[in-house]
């Protein structure tokens, strides 16, 4: 089994019940085993998709969990990536399900793309097994590429449907930055910023 694979059930037994993963297994209805085995599927491609186009990073127990990360890729391979993504996603996921992602997704990258730096790297996954949550594991995830981008000077942001999180990525050194109310799932979701402390050599990395 592959490090992608060993990371999805945690990732999978983390994230179910957040209300976008909700909407995009619904066609499992009350089926929670199906729901997992879907999400596992999707997880996996997920962490490989940030494998190619971003960063992906390992709990140093893979089973425990991952985050994926998504960086600015060149107009080509961003059009063959979502090419492949939305074939891969049109098969996995139901009617409802496929139709609620699109939906979602078109939502939410409209407020993104009007509020947080083009150049911005995207914090799309994380999760840790709920059986090892509460011990710093989340954090250790996303220091190496916190760093790396602070280094860099990169804006980075992520998306939560989960009040409860907005004290631990605010820790990290996360703000803030808006939050709406996303019409198919009717939840409330926060978009979180960090601005970096460095200067590139060209000037300031974020707006």
């Amino acid at each position: 089994m592959t490090q992608f694979a060993s990371a999805t059930p945690a990732l999978a037994a983390a994230l179910l019940t957040d209300p976008f993963y909700q909407a995009i297994t619904v066609d499992q209805g009350v089926d929670t085993s199906g729901r997992l085995a879907l999400l596992c599927k999707y997880f996996e491609y997920s962490l490989q998709e940030a494998d190619r186009a971003g960063r992906c990073v390992f709990h140093e127990d893979p089973t425990l969990g991952a985050a994926a990360w998504l960086l600015p890729r060149a107009p080509d391979l961003e059009a063959a990536e979502a090419r492949a993504k939305t074939e891969f996603l049109a098969r996995l996921l139901g009617p409802k399900g496929w139709d609620n992602y699109r939906r979602i997704i078109d939502f939410m990258s409209a407020q993104s793309e009007r509020l947080v730096p083009a150049e911005a790297w995207y914090l799309t996954i994380v999760g840790i097994d709920p059986g090892a949550q509460g011990r710093g594991s989340g954090a250790k995830l996303l220091a190496p590429t916190l760093a790396e981008a602070e280094a860099a000077g990169i804006y980075t942001f992520l998306e939560t449907f989960s009040p409860r999180n907005l004290t631990f990525y605010e820790r990290l050194g996360f703000v803030r930055v808006a939050d709406f109310l996303e019409p198919t799932t009717q939840s409330r979701y926060f978009i979180m910023g960090c601005r970096p402390k460095t200067v590139t050599r060209a000037g300031t990395a974020s707006r």
